[in-house]
């Protein structure tokens, strides 16, 4: 079966559309850096930066420490997650 950009892109806006609102700024933050090089203008546009605050530190260390330890969650787990295996 071909792939068909469309349908590709509505489930990406079903996907973000279920997300909860914490999680929207990481996503936001890897779109940009995945298209900045498509787009000079993006590559220009001024980064919002938000604080990393104490728990947010913490929960970034406690997830370094387990994907150091290998107990990264699977690519297939994921894609199943979110309805999106074969």
């Amino acid at each position: 079966m071909e792939p068909d950009p469309a349908r590709e892109r509505q489930q990406a806006h079903a996907l973000l559309d279920m997300l909860p609102d914490e999680k929207l700024a990481a996503v936001r933050s890897l779109l940009q850096v995945m298209v900045e090089p498509l787009s000079s203008s993006l590559a220009s546009a001024p980064v919002d930066e938000e604080e990393i605050t104490p728990d947010t530190a913490a929960a970034l260390e406690r997830a370094r420490a387990s994907l150091a330890r290998g107990e990264g969650i699977p690519h297939q787990d994921i894609l199943r997650e979110f309805g999106l295996n074969k």
